[in-house]
């Protein structure tokens, strides 16, 4: 089977700022937002994104005098989506229904029409479960998508909303777990390869014992990738069973306060050259958000980077390598083949 290259982002958020002075500003292309991180996505086979807005001009806040937060993106955002070549959004997450069930559906129509395939939210808890299968050349990907994020928006059989899920340090706790356990065999059936996007845990800190028995159940139930962000920041990578968990990929695009400590405002496009259902390298192009542009790190930003993702992979036992700002990471189990660099 040839090898193929799959580009993950972090969370992207593009309302409120990045709304207002990129995407619907008329002297702006769309696509602009991805500054010369663009050349990268359009490299890979396939590119996911965890979309962290609503996308419509439907719906009211949500829960203002609660929810501090609520996030919403012009239809325009399709055309960002669209010149990246996007090929799948996850929409399990905190904020997918800040303007409420319209807005979702909204949202979900103007994906559809762009052919932009998405999971993990739905009009019903069937489509929220469902996986999406996406055939390239050289595989077929399957993508499952949930959240423990917002429980009150849990989809139910005629209810719109997420897949939640609830876990403890033991893991999924039932009946979230049957629940799992049924679409990861589904996926694992019809596809090659099965990545899971874990939108779960807090804005901060590195991942608890709940979230790497979360991570490690997963992979137990047959996913290949535990793709995972909440976190604002890029958390370390373990390798169980032979198949890498990523804690978090961090934030990609946004307009967020930066935390001078914890740099919010850095991360990595990750690019993971694949083969079969064995990740053989995963690739850390280091980002950074920029006045609500997404750009290659550079300078000092870059060396920030560096010595905080060694030192948290290493808390996993993981080795990363950097060479010229990019970090490489290797299977365990050795490449047999090189995907295309």
């Amino acid at each position: 089977m040839n090898p193929f290259q799959v580009a993950l982002t972090g969370d992207i958020m593009l309302g409120r700022l990045v709304d207002r002075l990129i995407i619907q500003n008329p002297d702006l292309p769309p696509g602009s937002v991805w500054g010369d991180v663009l050349p990268l996505l359009l490299k890979a086979d396939c590119r996911l994104a965890n979309l962290e807005c609503v996308i419509s001009k439907q719906g009211q806040a949500w829960d203002p005098d609660h929810k501090p937060f609520h996030f919403r993106a012009d239809p325009r955002a399709i055309q960002v989506l669209q010149t990246a070549r996007i090929d799948c959004v996850t929409l399990a997450n905190n904020h997918v229904l800040d303007f409420g069930p319209a807005a979702l559906q909204d949202c979900l129509i103007l994906l559809d029409q762009a052919g932009i395939r998405h999971v993990g939210a739905g009009p019903d808890l069937e489509s929220a479960l469902e996986p999406v299968l996406l055939d390239l050349p050289e595989a077929r990907l399957a993508i499952v998508a949930l959240t423990d994020n917002e429980p009150r928006w849990e989809a139910k059989d005629q209810t719109p909303g997420i897949n939640y899920v609830r876990s403890d340090e033991k893991g999924l706790v039932e009946p979230y777990r049957a629940r799992t356990a049924m679409v990861l065999e589904q996926a694992r059936r019809l596809a090659s390869f099965v990545i899971v996007s874990a939108h779960v845990g807090p804005n901060w800190g590195k991942p608890s014992a709940s979230i790497q028995a979360l991570a490690h159940e997963v992979v137990d139930l047959g996913a290949d990738l535990y793709w995972g962000h909440s976190n604002h920041t890029p958390q370390g990578i373990e390798w169980y069973r032979e198949k890498p968990i990523l804690y978090s990929t961090g934030d990609f695009v946004d307009d967020y306060a930066v935390s001078p400590l914890e740099r919010n405002d850095l991360s990595f496009l990750f690019c993971l050259d694949v083969e079969g259902d064995q990740v053989r390298r995963i690739r850390l192009q280091p980002s950074a958000i920029d006045r609500c542009h997404v750009r290659q790190a550079k300078g000092a930003d870059v060396k920030f980077l560096q010595e905080t993702m060694r030192a948290k992979c290493a808390d996993w036992g993981t080795a990363i390598d950097f060479h010229e700002g990019v970090g490489t990471v290797r299977s365990p189990s050795g490449p047999p083949g090189t995907a295309s660099a």
